[in-house]
């Protein structure tokens, strides 16, 4: 005798999100249930399609479920549906997650980061745009390999550059090569602004915005003008880049943005020859920068010429070197930042938050 549909339902009970601490139905994970005889079915859609933990949560609940007197098929379909934690407006209304990436100091490969974190959400099936706001020192069109692409506009907006499945936008598509961009601090939150506002970035799950270093207009800006889900800080092992990757941490809270974590870059160097790891700097780590601040660690990135090499040429490491260890670094860092993005979502606490305020 086939199984009732609640039976089924109380199984899946049993089956938690390690992340939200919740069972998958409970969650409303579970979608299309249907039973046929000793068959069966359901999806279950999570929060983002860069889950990590999405194949063990599927045999989970296959197992579960095959456990069940009468059943010989169980058929799971997972799905993903990326939700948000901020009230929508008139700017980005399609954009469903803005995430800052911004460093307290230059020089600690924040747009390596935020190229590598956009293409890795990309892979796992996510709709991701990248925003270049560094004004001044704009790198994403180089390290994304369309350093001599230029946008087109329709209908009065500007419609991004599409390279890896990534929509980009970057002051330096719009500069002659090799143009200087010499503005005082009110311009370049006007910028940041107007990329924000007249960009046709379409529908999108996680649009990515690499800041510049420090804390001036274009934060300021992004955080006045867009609803952002939170903001990753980038920093290396030493004192120095902690020390000042705290300021930038001291502005977002003032902005009452949520700090969704820490990534580590530069963090070891692994030795090709005699396979010996170094730590390259002495200073506080990234793990201990986040527990300071009482913010996830997201992970650590070792340092390899490999990463460089590939920005320099165009082609994220992600994709040039997929099996390297900072590959499987960066991929693992996008998976725990989808899932911290879930979770503020899921807060009991805040329904919705409004723009920040200076």
């Amino acid at each position: 005798m086939p199984p009732t549909e609640e039976e089924v339902l109380q199984a899946l009970r049993s089956v938690n999100d390690p992340d939200l601490r919740k069972d998958i139905v409970s969650l409303g994970f579970v979608k299309d249930l249907s039973i046929s005889g000793d068959r069966v079915q359901f999806k279950i859609e999570l929060t983002t399609p860069a889950c990590p933990v999405k194949d063990l949560l599927q045999e989970e609940a296959r197992g579960v479920v095959a456990a069940l007197p009468g059943v010989k098929t169980v058929e799971v379909e997972m799905t993903a549906q990326v939700r948000t934690s901020v009230e929508k407006g008139e700017v980005l209304p399609e954009v469903r997650n803005v995430i800052a990436v911004a460093s307290g100091k230059g020089g600690v490969g924040k747009s390596t980061v935020s190229v590598n974190l956009a293409v890795a959400l990309a892979k796992t099936g996510a709709t991701v745009g990248l925003l270049d706001a560094d004004v001044y020192g704009p790198s994403i069109p180089l390290m994304m390999g369309a350093e001599h692409d230029k946008p087109w506009s329709k209908a009065g907006r500007i419609l991004p550059i599409e390279k890896f499945g990534i929509k980009m936008m970057s002051l330096g598509f719009l500069l002659e090569e090799g143009q200087a961009v010499i503005w005082r601090g009110p311009m370049v939150g006007t910028t940041v602004s107007q990329l924000l506002r007249d960009v046709d970035w379409g529908a999108l799950d996680y649009l990515i915005v690499d800041l510049p270093p420090g804390t001036g207009d274009a934060s300021l800006s992004l955080a006045q003008t867009a609803p952002i889900t939170g903001v990753v800080i980038v920093a290396t092992p030493h004192d120095v880049a902690a020390n000042i990757a705290g300021k930038a941490v001291t502005l977002f809270e003032k902005l009452n943005v949520p700090l969704l974590g820490v990534v580590e870059n530069m963090s070891s160097f692994a030795c090709p020859s005699c396979g010996t790891t170094t730590r390259i700097f002495a200073g506080m780590s990234g793990e201990e920068l986040a527990a300071s601040y009482k913010v996830p660690f997201l992970g650590s990135v070792p340092l390899d010429p490999e990463v460089s090499d590939s920005g320099d040429k165009g082609t994220p490491s992600v994709i040039a070197h997929p099996q390297s260890a900072h590959s499987e670094a960066f991929r693992a860092i996008a998976g725990r930042l989808a899932a911290e993005v879930s979770k503020s979502a899921y807060a009991e606490k805040g329904l919705v938050r409004k723009l920040g305020a200076v």
